[in-house]
C-alpha cells in the first residue's frame, strides 16, 4: 500500500461513521476500525523493508516551482509513530464504542477522530514541510471539535478554546521558523533539509528558525510556559483524553523535535532551551499532579511531566539521550493510554472521578485494579515494568548533563521529578483502590464488560512484557527509531533490568523512597498547597485573552464602522500614498516606446465612456437611469475590447453585462426608484477629490506601465508558444483557461457556485422572515402594466430559444481554437433561458424545469474535477490536459482534448449558477394569492376569443 493511501484512508473512511450509524452503533464502530485497521496493516506492510534500514518513499509533483510537492517517506521515526497514531487509535474506537452513551452521537465522534487521525499520520510521515503545516493545522482545527464534543459542557468548549488558541498561535510560529529552514537549505523537502546540518547551524537565520520551531513544538506538547491548555482539554470524553494526550496530538511536538534533531541539536542554544524547558515543566508537572484530586487532572499534570522529561532528554543533544527519548515514548504511550482509559472505566462505573471521594475499589473493581497497578507502577518506575528502564537509563543521561559548567543542577531536578512522579503514581493506586470499601459511593461500582477493559488490558500486558523482555520486544524497533533520529551510528546502549551499582540506580532507589514519603505526608502538604498563593496559569490566560480581545475590539470598532465610503476613502489613499512614495523616491527609466497616435474610432469611443461616466455620477440617484448607464459603460468597454483584438474579452463582457442587467433588474424591483441624499456636499466634494486622484493615479501608472517594457520577461511568450503543443488550441485565451491555468478556473467556478447558493439561502433567509411576509401582502401599483407577458415578446423568445441554443453550442466547440469556450457559451445559454423567464413567468418556466440548478452545479463542479483527477491515472499533474486527432469518414479528421470536459464543468457551473441566482430573486416577486397560470402569455387571441367567433 501507497505512503499516499495510507495517510489517506482515515480522511476518507471519516465519511463512513455518518453512514454506518443508521445500522447502530456496533455497525459504526467496527466500520470506523476496519478504516484504521487497514492503514495499520498496509503499514505494517513496510515495517521489514524500514527494519533492514530502508526508506520507503512516495513522491508526487503538484507545484514544484513552489516546492509545494506531495512527497511523503518512511522511516524508522516515521514507523513507530504511525504506529503508535494508528495502532493505539484502534484500541481507542473499540474502548469508545462502550464507553459513549446512547446520547451521545457517536457518528459524529468517530468522524472526527478519522479526521484527527489522519492529519497526525500526514505530519508524520510528510517529506515536504509546507504539507507537514498543513496537517499540523488539521491536528488544531480536529481536535478542537474532539476536545469540544460534549458542547453542554462549558469547560469542554472552554477547553477546546484554549487548545485551539495556544496551540493555533504555536502553529502560526512553526510555519516562519520552517519556512526560514526551507529558505536556508533552498528546499522545502525534509529528506533533503536532514544533509545540511552544517549549512543550517552556520546561517544566522538559524536561532530566529529554531526558536520559532520550538514555540509550534513547544504548544503543541505542552511545554512550560504553555502547559496550561492540556489539563482543560481532559473536559473531553476519556477516549480523546487517552487518544491526544498518550498516543497522538502531544506528542507532534516531540516528533517534530525527534525528526529536526540532527539539523537542529548540538548546539548550546538547542540544550539551553530545549533541555531548560523540559526539565521545568517535568518538575512543574509532577509537583502539580500530586495535588490534584481528579483523576484524569492528575494523569494531565503526569503527562505533562512526562512530555518534558522526553523533551529534556532530546534537548541533551547527545545520541544516547534521544535513544532514550525515543524508548519513553513508547513505554509512556503504552502506560499512558492503560490509565487515561482506566480512569474512564472508574468515572463509568462509580460516576466521579474524585480521588476523595474512592478508595477501596479493588473489592469492587478487581480487573481494573489490575490494570491501573500494572500501568501506575510504570508509570512510577517500579523495576519488571517499561516504565522503570527508561526512567534509568533517563536519569543516566541526566548524570552526564552540565548546565553551566554546574554537573549536579540537572541530576538533581531530574531526580526531584522522578520522585514527585513515584509520590502521585502511587496516590493513583492507593487512594483510588485500596483501602475500606465505601457505602457512599455516587455510583454502585464493578467492573465493565469485556470490550470496555479489553484495550487498556493488552496495553497493560504490554507494559509488563516490555518491561521483562525489552530487547526482544521493542528493541529492533528503538534502535531503527533512533537511527532516524539521530541520523548517524547508534551509541552503546543496553536494554536491560539490571545496569550495575550506578549512580542512577541510587537516584531511582532515592526517588522511590522519596515518593513514598510524600505519600505518607500527603494530607498536610496538600492541606500546605491549598493554603499557598500561587499563580493559576487559567486566570493568567483568560486576563491576556480579555486584555487582546479587548484591544482588538477597540482597533476594529475605530477602523470598520460600516461605512463602504470611508474603507473606499483610505484604501484609495493608502495606495496613493505608497504608489507616490515608490515612484518619486526610486529610480524611474524612460519611456521605451512612444505612444500612439489617438485614432477618430477610439477618440469617440473614449467621449462616450467619459460622458456616460460622468452621466452616471450626477444622476445615480435614479437607479434605473444608473442601471441603463451602467449598460451602457459596459458596452462601450466590450466595444473598446474588440477593437484592441481580445474578442474573447468582448464576447464575455457583453455577455455578462446582459446578464448583470436582468439581475439588477430584478433587485431593483423592489427598492425605490430614487436614492435618499445622505452626505453633505463638503462630503462629497472630499470622496470626489479622492476618487479623481485614485483615477488620475491607477491612468498614469496604467500609461506607464504601457510605455515602459518589464524588468523580466512576459508569460505571454510562452503561452503563445505552447498553447497549441501543450494544450492542442491555437485559442491562447480558451487554453489558459481550461488547462495552463485550470486551477485557477476550477476555483473560480467553485466560488461561482458558492455565490449562487449563498443568493439562495439568502432569499430562503428572508422570505421565512417578517420582511417575507410583507413581501407576500405588498399593494398591487395600479400604474403596472396588466400584461406582464405580452404576446411578442412570448413569440420572439420562443423563436430566439433554438438560435441562442445553437449559438452557444457553436461557441462552446470552437472555443478551443475560436473566441468562445463554456464560460461564454454558458452565459449565452442562460440568457436564453432568461428569456423564457422573463417572457412567459417564472411559474410557467419553472413548471418546465426537468433538473434542480443546484444539481447543474454540481454536476459541473464534478465534472471539472474528475477531469482533473483524470490526469492522474496518466501519471501527470491535476489538471493537466491531453489531446489527440481522430478520422471519421464522414466527418474527416477532427481533434479532442480532455479540456473539453472541464469546460464542460465550466459551462454548466455558469448555466446552474445563473439560473438559480434568478430563480432566488423571482421568488421576491410573488404575493400572497398569486396562481400559477398555465398558459405562457397573458393575452392570447386563439385563448379568448369568446366561443361564437371559435365556432366560427
Amino acid at each position: 500500500m501507497s505512503l499516499i493511501l495510507i495517510a489517506a484512508l482515515p480522511f476518507l473512511g471519516a465519511l463512513l461513521p455518518g453512514l454506518m450509524i443508521r445500522s447502530g452503533r456496533t455497525a459504526c464502530a467496527w466500520a470506523t476500525a476496519s478504516v484504521t485497521l487497514t492503514a495499520l496493516i498496509g503499514l505494517l506492510v513496510h515495517a521489514p523493508a524500514v527494519m533492514r534500514g530502508e526508506v520507503i518513499q512516495y513522491q508526487l509533483e503538484w507545484m514544484p516551482l513552489l516546492g509545494l510537492n506531495a512527497n511523503f517517506f518512511l522511516d524508522g521515526l516515521g514507523l513507530l509513530f504511525a504506529g503508535l497514531i494508528l495502532g493505539i487509535g484502534l484500541l481507542i474506537i473499540i474502548y469508545a464504542r462502550f464507553y459513549l452513551s446512547r446520547q451521545d452521537p457517536m457518528g459524529q465522534f468517530y468522524t472526527y477522530l478519522l479526521l484527527f487521525q489522519g492529519a497526525m499520520v500526514g505530519i508524520v510521515l510528510s517529506d515536504n514541510v509546507l504539507m507537514l503545516l498543513i496537517f499540523w493545522e488539521l491536528t488544531s482545527l480536529s481536535s478542537f471539535l474532539l476536545i469540544g464534543y460534549w458542547k453542554h459542557l462549558p469547560e469542554g468548549r472552554q477547553g477546546a478554546r484554549m487548545a485551539l488558541a495556544v496551540t493555533g498561535m504555536g502553529g502560526l510560529a512553526l510555519i516562519g521558523g520552517m519556512l526560514i529552514l526551507g529558505n536556508i537549505v533552498g528546499s522545502y523537502d525534509l529528506t533533503v533539509i536532514l544533509q545540511n546540518k552544517e549549512l543550517i547551524q552556520a546561517s544566522p537565520l538559524y536561532l530566529p528558525a529554531l526558536i520559532l520551531i520550538l514555540l509550534g513544538c513547544f504548544t503543541k506538547s505542552a511545554q512550560f510556559p504553555f502547559h496550561f491548555w492540556l489539563p482543560h482539554a481532559m473536559a473531553a470524553p476519556t477516549p480523546v483524553s487517552a487518544y491526544l494526550h498518550s498516543a497522538t496530538m502531544v506528542k507532534a511536538g516531540l516528533f517534530l523535535m525527534a525528526r529536526l534533531w540532527p539539523v537542529l541539536a548540538g548546539t548550546p542554544e538547542w540544550f539551553y532551551i530545549v533541555a531548560t524547558t523540559g526539565l521545568i515543566t517535568m518538575v512543574l508537572g509532577a509537583v502539580i499532579a500530586l495535588f490534584k484530586d481528579d483523576l484524569k487532572a492528575l494523569l494531565a499534570f503526569s503527562t505533562v511531566s512526562h512530555l518534558g522529561l522526553i523533551t529534556m532528554l532530546l534537548g541533551f543533544g547527545t545520541p544516547f539521550a534521544a535513544v532514550v527519548a525515543v524508548f519513553h515514548i513508547i513505554n509512556h504511550a503504552t502506560f499512558k493510554a492503560a490509565l487515561f482509559m482506566s480512569a474512564g472505566i472508574v468515572d463509568h462505573e462509580t460516576h466521579t472521578r474524585d480521588i476523595k471521594r474512592l478508595g477501596g475499589l479493588r473489592h469492587l473493581m478487581p480487573v481494573t485494579f489490575t490494570i491501573v497497578m500494572v500501568a501506575g507502577l510504570s508509570m512510577a518506575g517500579i523495576p519488571l515494568f517499561n516504565g522503570f528502564l527508561s526512567k534509568e537509563m533517563m536519569l543516566d543521561a541526566a548524570t552526564e548533563a552540565a548546565w553551566n559548567g554546574n554537573h549536579w543542577l540537572v541530576p538533581a531536578l531530574a531526580t526531584l521529578g522522578a520522585l514527585f512522579s513515584v509520590a502521585y503514581s502511587f496516590r493513583l493506586i492507593v487512594h483510588t483502590f485500596l483501602g475500606p470499601k465505601r457505602d457512599d459511593y455516587p455510583a454502585k461500582p464493578h467492573d465493565p464488560g469485556f470490550g470496555m477493559w479489553a484495550p487498556p488490558a493488552l496495553l497493560a500486558v504490554l507494559v509488563v512484557l516490555i518491561g521483562i523482555m525489552p530487547a526482544l520486544m521493542v528493541g529492533p524497533l528503538v534502535a531503527t527509531a533512533s537511527g532516524a533520529v539521530i541520523g548517524g551510528d547508534l551509541p552503546y546502549y543496553s536494554l536491560k533490568i539490571w545496569h550495575g551499582v550506578n549512580a542512577a540506580l541510587f537516584m531511582s532507589i532515592a526517588a522511590v523512597v522519596g515518593g513514598l514519603v510524600l505519600l505518607a505526608m500527603h494530607r498536610p502538604l496538600d492541606a500546605a498547597w491549598i493554603r499557598a498563593r500561587r499563580p493559576e496559569a487559567k486566570a493568567i490566560f483568560d486576563a491576556l485573552m480579555r486584555a487582546v480581545t479587548g484591544a482588538a475590539n477597540a482597533l476594529t470598532d475605530g477602523l470598520h464602522n460600516g461605512a463602504m465610503t470611508r474603507y473606499a476613502a483610505v484604501f484609495t489613499l493608502a495606495v496613493i500614498a505608497a504608489g507616490s512614495a515608490a515612484w518619486f523616491g526610486g529610480t524611474n527609466p524612460a519611456p521605451a516606446r512612444e505612444a500612439l497616435a489617438i485614432g477618430p474610432v477610439p477618440l469617440i469611443g473614449w467621449i462616450l465612456l467619459m460622458v456616460a461616466t460622468v452621466c452616471m455620477v450626477a444622476y445615480h440617484r435614479n437607479r434605473l437611469l444608473s442601471l441603463v448607464l451602467m449598460g451602457i459603460v459596459g458596452l462601450i468597454v466590450s466595444v473598446a475590447f474588440a477593437y484592441m483584438s481580445a474578442p474573447d474579452l468582448a464576447l464575455t463582457q457583453i455577455s455578462v453585462e446582459v446578464v448583470t442587467i436582468i439581475l439588477l433588474l430584478l433587485a431593483l424591483n423592489f427598492l425605490p426608484k430614487h436614492s435618499p441624499v445622505e452626505s453633505s456636499n463638503a462630503r462629497r466634494f472630499r470622496d470626489g477629490t479622492i476618487a479623481v486622484l485614485g483615477g488620475l493615479a491607477v491612468g498614469g501608472l496604467s500609461l506607464a506601465m504601457l510605455l515602459s517594457d518589464f524588468s523580466q520577461e512576459s508569460i505571454s511568450a510562452f503561452h503563445l508558444a505552447n498553447s497549441k503543443p501543450g494544450g492542442g488550441g491555437t485559442n491562447v485565451v480558451n487554453v489558459i483557461l481550461v488547462d495552463f491555468r485550470g486551477f485557477d478556473t476550477f476555483g473560480e467556478i467553485i466560488v461561482l457556485g458558492i455565490a449562487a447558493l449563498v443568493i439562495f439561502a439568502m432569499t430562503e433567509l428572508v422570505l421565512n422572515s417578517p420582511v417575507g411576509a410583507w413581501l407576500k401582502q405588498r399593494p398591487i401599483n395600479p400604474l403596472e402594466a396588466g400584461d406582464r407577458h405580452p404576446l411578442m415578446m412570448v413569440v420572439a423568445t420562443r423563436v430566439m430559444m433554438p438560435i441562442a441554443l445553437m449559438v452557444g453550442v457553436f461557441i462552446f466547440l470552437r472555443g478551443h481554437n475560436e473566441p468562445g469556450g463554456g464560460f461564454i457559451a454558458g452565459l449565452i445559454v442562460a440568457i436564453a433561458l432568461v428569456m423564457q423567464y422573463m417572457a412567459s413567468g417564472f411559474d410557467w418556466a419553472t413548471a418546465r424545469q426537468r433538473y434542480p440548478y443546484h444539481m447543474i452545479i454540481a454536476l459541473g463542479v464534478f465534472a471539472a474535477a474528475f477531469t482533473g483527477i483524470g490526469s492522474w491515472f496518466a501519471d501527470r499533474p491535476f489538471l493537466t490536459s491531453n489531446y489527440g486527432y481522430f478520422q471519421i469518414p464522414p466527418m474527416g479528421e477532427f481533434e479532442l482534448a480532455t479540456a473539453m470536459a472541464f469546460d464542460v464543468g465550466v459551462f454548466l457551473c455558469v448555466v446552474g449558477a445563473v439560473m438559480l441566482a434568478l430563480e432566488s430573486l423571482s421568488r421576491f416577486a410573488h404575493r400572497a394569492g398569486d396562481r400559477p397560470s398555465p398558459y405562457p402569455m397573458d393575452i392570447d387571441p386563439s385563448r379568448d376569443l369568446p366561443q361564437e367567433a371559435k365556432d366560427a
